[in-house]
């Protein structure tokens, strides 16, 4: 799990350049959509054991599938929503966030 992570963490900022911000959430929402629940539309621990295989998970076990719920689940409610799910990949890519922050800051600095 921990090298998928890394792969994951590495790979999400060169999407983000090559994408650009528009592009980058249009494929997130298409990841969700794959993980998605169809009748609720949501990303349920249900719907992560439906698709574990595809993602490369297939070993881990119901409670790591919980905590990957936890992790992203602003709401409480057990399962993820498109915007927690963005939030969450978005989270989980340190480079990402650096890249953002330095943008908010940029933007900070020329209304000064």
């Amino acid at each position: 799990m921990a090298e998928d992570s890394i792969s994951f963490k590495d790979f999400l900022p060169s999407m983000a350049e090559k994408l650009g911000g528009e592009g980058l959430m249009a494929e997130l929402c298409k990841g969700f959509q794959l993980l998605m629940d169809p009748k609720s539309r949501l990303i349920t621990l249900d719907s992560l054991r439906r698709n574990a295989a595809a993602l490369g998970l297939e070993g881990l076990k119901d409670d790591e599938l919980r905590g990957m719920l936890r992790e992203g689940d602003l709401d409480g409610d057990g399962a993820l929503d498109q915007m927690e799910f963005c939030v969450l990949m978005v989270r989980l890519s340190p480079a990402l966030m650096e890249v953002s922050e330095k943008l908010v800051e940029g933007a900070v600095g020329m209304g000064r």
